[in-house]
């Protein structure tokens, strides 16, 4: 993060903000009353509201513009938080049901696309945070040092095809970087929205890259969250995403706690990730759907968030789109992957007729 911006101050912080046409969630829900009864909080991390609302006042265009500063700030800034959460999640109620990942024997779904007409590759990724420890803005490099000893102890215990090697970013080769960077798995520091949230202190310490023996298993350690796990593979076989990383997630469960709330799920850096946590996604080639005036639309009603193949706010190439589910709150995990198929599935239906009506 810029040196300088840890020393604008609170006050300086909301005269930026409260002045502003800022369209983010943040200036919609931190009114001079609210900033008023949370202004001089603090929790029992350390955190203050500064610190949670530093990025969005100095990034005045993003759309959420407030993180979590630790577990404890949810409830302690609550009079901001909750209402950010059900605007951005679209829930009336903070009720968000206990963990369900369903029956991994009889999942019914398998791939999504057998004879590898539409979708390029399959990813499914969550967030999960070690309990007792703050995010980003009240983490010190020894925490971060600590979390990433937990965690490496913790993935060596992998077996089978989660079996892998850890990558620190602080001793990382010339040469493994580079192929970190061809297979897309290497994160970097180089995010203002996120570094001015605190999310780059102290880089690269404690920071770095698991990934298993066939390359379809990631753990990312401090990266955003303390840690995003993700599965993937070629082609539309969304059983064996899934089931990897069900699997993957019980083992480390064995050896890690992980934060959770009773009103939220699973308690991330940022708001717009709680509940499941979970982002599941499909590279898909759909030339003729995504040319139509009302794509967006349909993807809408489908509870589907469609994004270019190099993440949000990226363009399109060659027809290709990263589609993934909308929902993350006020649903479980299998839910929210059944959810997903079903939208793709669609969407395939959808592209499908368009294709056989061009011939």
């Amino acid at each position: 993060m810029p040196e300088d911006s840890l020393k604008i101050g609170l006050d300086e912080l909301w005269k930026r903000l409260s002045t502003s046409n800022s369209g983010s969630l943040l200036k919609k829900h931190l009114t001079p009353t609210v900033y008023e009864k949370l202004k001089d909080k603090v929790t029992d991390y350390g955190g203050s509201l500064a610190d949670c609302i530093r990025s969005g006042c100095l990034h005045l265009k993003s759309h959420c513009g407030i993180y979590a500063s630790d577990p404890d700030a949810y409830d302690v800034f609550s009079d901001v938080f909750y209402p950010v959460i059900k605007d951005y999640h679209g829930v009336q109620t903070l009720a968000h049901p206990k963990p369900d990942f369903g029956d991994l024997d009889n999942l019914g779904f398998g791939d999504l696309d057998p004879k590898n007409d539409f979708i390029n590759s399959t990813r499914i990724r969550v967030g999960r945070s070690h309990a007792n420890f703050g995010f980003p803005a009240t983490s010190t490099k020894e925490d971060r040092l600590e979390m990433e000893r937990m965690t490496v102890a913790a993935l060596r215990t992998l077996r089978g095809e989660l079996a892998g090697k850890y990558f620190p970013l602080s001793t990382m080769t010339p040469a493994v970087e580079k192929q970190m960077i061809q297979d897309h798995f290497l994160f970097r520091n180089d995010d203002p929205v996120l570094g001015d949230a605190n999310g780059y202190d102290d880089w690269p310490a404690g920071r770095g890259i698991f990934f298993s023996n066939n390359k379809r298993f990631l753990v990312w350690l401090n990266e955003e969250d303390h840690l995003r796990i993700i599965s993937m593979q070629e082609g539309g076989n969304l059983a064996e995403v899934w089931q990897r990383l069900v699997k993957g997630l019980t083992a480390l469960e064995k050896k890690l706690t992980f934060a959770h709330h009773p009103k939220f799920g699973y308690l991330t850096f940022c708001p717009t990730n709680l509940g499941t946590t979970l982002r599941a996604s499909v590279h898909i080639r759909i030339p003729n759907l995504s040319k139509k005036p009302d794509f967006k639309q349909i993807c809408d009603k489908l509870n589907l968030q469609p994004r270019g193949i190099h993440g949000e706010h990226s363009e399109s190439e060659g027809g290709v789109y990263d589609i993934s589910n909308k929902r993350r709150m006020g649903l479980t995990e299998i839910d929210a992957i059944q959810e997903m198929r079903r939208g793709v599935e669609k969407i395939i239906e959808l592209e499908s007729n368009l294709r056989k009506t061009k011939k």
